[in-house]
């Protein structure tokens, strides 16, 4: 078995973090681009959808052979890249790279559900060393999350459909993740009475 080691935050941040800005940054400098490959003409948005996909990947190899591990949400995160972003270039169509956001919210959201309805906290299974809590608090916090997949997904079909690309690209970078962290961090603060102590005491 692969033994799991502990690295520097900060260098794990970076490697989780650093692929979604350099689509970012590089999209900023190619998007009123167009670049012709084999008689076939793509877009900015595109191209840089096609550079981020092994950038991601090096993330994670990187990440890997820091920690010798990869969660299962990294790893279906890469799928979901590799396989929308290769079907972004294969059709010449943005719109998929735009759904995978909108796909991986339901999954997320369905697999929380689907856990809910077997009287399950799937959440506690992955964030239960990282946050002491109560099984009540386990359930009120992963039903409350599957309902803010169920809202980001929607407003990622929002925003693709009647903003710009850009505006898409600046919501997807930075929107979703912020909003997604603030979620979090309120219900934190707001199940404080469920948290269990270091000592096991509620």
């Amino acid at each position: 078995m692969t033994e799991t080691k502990t690295i520097n935050p900060f260098i794990r941040q970076g490697l989780e973090l650093g692929p979604p800005i350099a689509f970012f940054v590089i999209y900023l400098q190619i998007r009123d681009n167009a670049y012709e490959f084999m008689g076939t003409e793509y877009s900015g948005f595109i191209v840089a959808t096609l550079i981020f996909v092994p950038i991601l990947l090096a993330a994670m190899g990187m990440l890997w052979k820091l920690t010798g591990k990869l969660s299962r949400l990294q790893l279906f995160t890469a799928f979901m890249v590799i396989f929308f972003g290769g079907l972004t270039a294969y059709f010449n169509d943005e719109r998929f790279f735009k759904m995978k956001t909108t796909i991986v919210y339901a999954v997320f959201s369905g697999i929380l559900g689907f856990g809910l309805w077997r009287g399950k906290s799937y959440l506690a299974y992955v964030m239960g060393d990282m946050l002491p809590m109560m099984d009540e608090g386990w359930m009120i916090l992963t039903k409350r999350l599957c309902l803010g997949f169920v809202v980001l997904g929607i407003v990622n079909e929002l925003v693709w459909r009647n903003m710009s690309t850009d505006m898409w690209v600046k919501i997807e970078t930075f929107g979703f993740p912020v909003a997604l962290f603030g979620f979090l961090w309120w219900q934190v603060l707001a199940l404080q009475k469920y948290m269990i102590d270091p000592e096991g005491q509620v």
